[in-house]
């Protein structure tokens, strides 16, 4: 698409794909801001919504947004701006159903983990991706109903082998322009690469652990063994993000790891909750991507390797007694 807008890029609808915690938490902000909001979630959640609306808790309070909800992604195919937050594995999945029916003129941001989400959208939908690093402490509490825990800024940008599809000033200026008026932070960068591995590093130290140590992240960050393995496999992810190009600073990093713990103590990771309700986790795009990717450049990272392999062995260990009738949870 030839970079040929002179305004700015304005969204009047919104779709939010895989509208678990995160996608229904900012779903809500924006509509709550005036816009146009559908939620594409699960049945439970979809239901809860049309019948009493989202209900956010927040600040010790709570309120609640209208928006539309629907289980069929095709229900985003009249937004303007789609936004996608399913689980790396479901990127493909959730966004092919839109090939044929997504206007050319929309835009999509990503707002997952990992680093290479924008790329896996663009390889199924020619409108301009961009991507987005979310800082927000976010659980589903039920069916209808989030709790938010801390935080809750953006930062957005283009990945270099994107950077063609869209008129990329216009679009990004729009975007932020959209989530600030809605109170959510959301600075431009242009180096989103950087940010992206930056959020991946955070993600590698918090998640495994948090799950597997069932445990928030202030008591994670209380704990001199725990804070030593949280720092190693800070320091891995950087090693592995400079063998990629990526220029990002170890020990700034490690110093915003104990920052975010301080600023969202009573946070349990998306790996932890994933855990507590019996789903699939998305530990492969996490610390298994830094242990792939690392021995794909030669560069060993044997911590994140090691809490990859024991997420991958409790998931299985649910799976195997699920399928022998013990061990089963509800949500």
């Amino acid at each position: 698409m030839a970079a040929t807008r002179l305004q700015s890029f304005v969204p009047a609808t919104v779709a939010v794909i895989g509208a678990g915690a995160v996608g229904s938490y900012y779903g809500a902000k924006l509509a709550r801001a005036g816009l146009d909001v559908t939620l594409v979630a699960r049945p439970a959640h979809v239901a809860a919504i049309e019948r009493d609306g989202l209900c956010v808790l927040e600040n010790g309070a709570e309120w609640r947004a209208t928006l539309r909800a629907s289980t069929d992604s095709k229900a985003a195919s009249r937004a303007d701006l789609v936004l996608v937050t399913v689980k790396t594995p479901d990127t493909a999945a959730a966004c092919s159903p839109l090939a044929g029916s997504l206007s050319p003129d929309a835009r999509i941001v990503s707002l997952q983990n990992g680093v290479d989400n924008a790329e896996r959208i663009a390889a199924v939908l020619r409108n301009p991706v961009y991507a987005a690093v979310v800082y927000v402490g976010v659980q589903m509490a039920g069916p209808g109903r989030v709790r938010h825990t801390g935080r809750g800024d953006l930062v957005i940008g283009v990945p270099r082998a994107l950077a063609a599809r869209g008129d990329t000033e216009a679009d990004l200026s729009g975007i932020a322009a959209m989530f600030e008026k809605a109170g959510i932070s959301c600075p431009r960068n242009p180096d989103i690469e950087s940010a992206l591995w930056t959020k991946l590093a955070l993600n590698c130290a918090f998640n495994a652990v948090s799950a597997l140590g069932d445990s928030p992240y202030g008591r994670m960050a209380e704990s001199a063994p725990v804070r030593s393995v949280m720092e190693t496999v800070v320091r891995e992810a950087v090693r592995v993000a400079h063998a990629a190009g990526v220029a990002i600073d170890a020990d700034a990093l490690v110093a915003a790891t104990w920052k975010l713990a301080a600023s969202m103590p009573r946070q349990y990771s998306s790996t932890a909750q994933d855990m507590q309700r019996g789903k699939a986790t998305e530990i492969d795009a996490l610390n298994g991507y830094v242990a792939e990717r690392g021995a794909a450049l030669g560069v060993d990272a044997p911590v994140n390797r090691t809490l990859h392999a024991l997420v991958k062995l409790r998931e299985a260990g649910r799976a195997s007694g699920r399928q022998d009738g013990k061990g089963s949870e509800t949500e």
